[in-house]
């Protein structure tokens, strides 16, 4: 049985994204980019919400409308992929159930290796993705892109010594600044070919490599390479040579440069919004008001904040919304909501060793955290179906 009580979903949004939802409501034309972030198990809840907005709402939006840009880091690039596909809601609803019955090979007592767990995860990959990925990648409307952390200095080709190494590296640096990670960590996107990205990635080390059906599989997996729980991806066909790993190592929640979207500012106003990880925080510098808007950007979340990186999750001061996020919209659970699933909480990746070889009570409680989350999509259904063109919908700011 569902539990009611309250609202389950929240709606916070930008200063620009504010103006907008209030002078013109919230259209399936306005959506330009849907981010979807890292975040493992916690990115189940947010599955039927998906299947509503890609199989339903989006494609309401008029041929003419122009593409929509998907990102994911992660889960968050798996749910875009699979979003893609050419029946999305019958591949975003295969998606959970292979992510809530996972099991790998392992000894009596102890938990799967590294190794277990890639082999198994990169053969339902290429179950999923590989016969359709021409057709993921040739969506009239949609174009994905994959993002990716590839190792520099030690991290680059890392044996047994340098491994731990160069990730004390890493995290030094990035305790100093964001953009200092970069000397370890370097942002790949591989991005479909037939549009670019519609915003700036100067904000961070980057580079983009294209998005083929021959690196898609490859590609995803990288992107959900967790150090030390999954084997990183060796040399992705069509990117820089090297090492991935998890694309939420340099993107965990994308806090990326989405109000670049916008047309340039006038001469003379202010310029560049900063950097969002570093101690001057974009927060604190304005987007001009002579800026336009270039759309919105979506972003179904599971929770209220957006972390620049995996790394930045002990550093709140870098959790504040910055300029960069001017124009997004924020869909996220109500924390009373989430008080009131098993536990308490979102599914983790520590549920894993929680329920240890009790698969059947994991996958149970994880069952009615997926039912429970038909709340934020039918939440979110009303108020889309509810507003007529032109309505306003009323958010919170950005916290």
């Amino acid at each position: 049985m569902q539990v009611r009580h309250g609202p389950a979903l929240r709606v916070h949004a930008g200063p620009r994204a504010l103006q907008q939802l209030r002078d013109r409501g919230l259209q399936p034309q306005h959506v330009r980019v849907v981010p979807a972030a890292a975040g493992g198990p916690k990115g189940l809840v947010l599955l039927p919400l998906d299947r509503f907005l890609f199989a339903d709402w989006l494609p309401r939006a008029a041929a003419t409308s122009p593409p929509v840009h998907l990102l994911g880091a992660s889960i968050g690039a798996w749910r875009m992929a699979a979003a893609c596909a050419p029946d999305a809601d019958a591949a975003l609803a295969q998606l959970a159930e292979d992510y809530i019955t996972q099991t790998y090979p392992h000894a009596p007592g102890r938990m799967p290796t590294a190794e277990a767990i890639s082999a198994v995860f990169g053969r339902t990959l290429q179950d999923r993705l590989g016969s359709i990925a021409p057709q993921i990648l040739a969506h009239p409307r949609l174009r994905l892109h994959v993002l990716t952390s590839r190792g520099r200095r030690l991290l680059h080709r890392p044996g047994p010594w340098a491994m731990p190494l160069g990730w004390a590296g890493a995290f030094a640096a990035n305790a100093l600044s964001r953009s200092a990670l970069g000397g370890w960590m370097e942002r790949v996107v591989f991005s479909d070919p037939r549009d670019t990205l519609p915003f700036s990635l100067a904000d961070y080390r980057s580079h983009v490599a294209p998005l083929r059906p021959d690196n898609l599989a490859a590609a995803v997996q990288a992107s959900c390479a967790i150090p030390f729980a999954l084997q990183a991806v060796q040399d992705v066909p069509g990117g820089p040579a090297g090492t991935y790993w998890d694309g939420g190592i340099t993107d965990y929640h994308l806090h990326l440069n989405y109000a670049s979207m916008a047309e340039p500012a006038a001469p003379g106003d202010p310029g560049d919004p900063g950097d969002p990880g570093d101690a001057g925080n974009a927060g604190d510098a304005g987007i001009s008001s002579k800026t336009r808007a270039g759309g919105l950007v979506l972003y179904p979340h599971f929770i209220d904040r957006v972390v620049p990186g995996w790394l930045d999750k002990a550093f709140k001061r870098r959790h504040r919304p910055s300029a960069f996020l001017d124009n997004l919209v924020l869909l996220s659970p109500d924390p009373d909501w989430v008080r009131r699933l098993p536990g308490g909480k979102l599914p983790d990746r520590g549920d894993f060793k929680a329920w240890g070889e009790d698969e059947a009570g994991r996958q149970r409680v994880w069952r009615r955290a997926l039912a429970e989350s038909q709340r934020l999509a039918d939440e979110f259904a009303a108020l889309v179906n509810d507003v007529a063109a032109g309505r306003p919908v009323h958010a919170l700011p950005l916290v």
